[in-house]
């Protein structure tokens, strides 16, 4: 429960608090509330340890307060977790995205909602084009700057912000600013960013299959039309895991991440030096909820949470084959794709033994011929698909 101003606390939030033995927040909202009998504890940091605090309560009249909605990027959900349905209840305010659409006169459906108080300026990545609208939750003041620094960074330059601190409090204060003005300003916790993003900053395409200069890579990636071709057989449904096995850059898991927040995806490298690659990919392009393990694959499959889909891209063996048929459950989704005569072969086989479909793609692309230009042909990859 909670808001930021006294006079914004609700009939059934003052009574909550006129029957608690305790109340438990930050020092700001503890210091905006009206006279009550409770012990006021200050919820300490790091956050986890008052939560630790908060449970050590349990079968108390506890009331723990946060800003707003807290089940919109807030403690809620941290906090609900951890305790049984019938122990808690919430009684939730206006969040901040609400009170800052409200004073910029957006429509909130249409506005993209952030919440960056412990993640990284990445993860807006995906969002950034021009004219997109954005409310962005930020961890202190100090985190406006870094929002400008990140911006400039990524080519949108000639955007325009509004930062609120406070917003729906008695501290509460705008500033009109565009980027290039705002370093030599200072804001103060807690504070938000309403953003008009405007630049020629290059911007993440929607369709899967974005272009290769997206990812770093030493070569070892599934080019961008087979990519494509890929994550259409891969099918990503809500709430579905995938194990990218010999993930090269990372693109397909990245790309399967980037399909929908719901997604999770585990690659699976034995190079070193790839694990670091794919996971510098997966943070620049805001997806750094991908998790790379390395290790050799079937071996480092043992103990990973389970795949809904399974892409095998590099290091396909029989005996990989055989372990996922073995292992895995029925409905199953695997998508493999070969190149050399020896793979093909493999998923021939594979295809003969447990059904499937496979499909033949071969590209070509212009490229100078003498004077003139003729076809160059990629090397054909064959792509197997079955549901176990």
């Amino acid at each position: 429960m909670g808001e930021d101003a006294p006079d914004g606390l609700s009939r059934a939030s003052l009574t909550a608090l006129r029957g608690a033995e305790f109340v438990i927040g930050a020092s700001r909202h503890l210091g905006l509330l009206p006279e009550i009998e409770a012990e006021q504890i200050v919820w300490p940091v790091p956050f986890a340890d008052g939560i630790a605090r908060l449970l050590a309560l349990r079968g108390r009249r506890v009331v723990a307060l946060a800003s707003g909605d807290p089940f919109w990027f807030g403690a809620g959900s941290s906090i609900a977790r951890h305790l049984e349905p019938g122990e808690w209840a919430a009684l939730p305010g206006v969040s901040t995205f609400s009170l800052v659409a409200a004073r910029m006169g957006w429509p909130l459906e249409r506005t993209e909602c952030f919440g960056l108080h412990a993640a990284p300026m990445e993860r807006l990545r995906p969002a950034l084009a021009g004219g997109v609208r954005m409310i962005v939750l930020l961890r202190d003041g100090a985190a406006v700057q870094d929002l400008g620094t990140y911006l400039v960074g990524a080519g949108f330059d000639a955007s325009q912000l509004s930062v609120f601190e406070a917003v729906g409090g008695p501290r509460e204060r705008r500033v009109d600013v565009s980027v290039s003005d705002l370093f030599d300003k200072d804001f103060a916790h807690p504070v938000c960013a309403a953003v008009e993003v405007q630049g020629a900053g290059a911007v993440l395409p929607l369709a899967s299959g974005r272009a290769d200069d997206w990812f770093e890579s030493d070569g070892q990636m599934t080019k961008r039309p087979v990519r494509a071709l890929t994550l259409s057989a891969l099918a990503p449904r809500l709430f579905e895991h995938l194990w990218d096995i010999g993930g090269g850059s990372g693109s397909i898991g990245i790309e399967w991440l980037l399909a929908h927040p719901s997604l999770s995806a585990t690659v699976i490298e034995p190079r070193a030096d790839r694990v670091g690659r794919i996971t510098q990919n997966a943070a620049r392009l805001g997806v750094d909820r991908l998790k790379v393990v390395e290790g050799m694959a079937p071996e480092a499959l043992a103990g990973l949470a389970p795949p809904d889909v399974v892409f095998v891209g590099g290091g396909l063996t029989a005996e990989l084959l055989h372990w996922l048929e073995a292992k895995l459950p029925a409905g199953t989704r695997i998508v493999a794709n070969a190149v050399t005569l020896e793979s093909e072969a493999m998923l021939s086989a594979a295809q003969q033994r447990i059904g499937g479909d496979l499909l033949r793609i071969e590209l070509a692309q212009s490229a100078p011929l003498g004077t003139r230009r003729g076809w160059k042909a990629s090397y054909p990859v064959v792509q197997w698909s079955v549901t176990l």
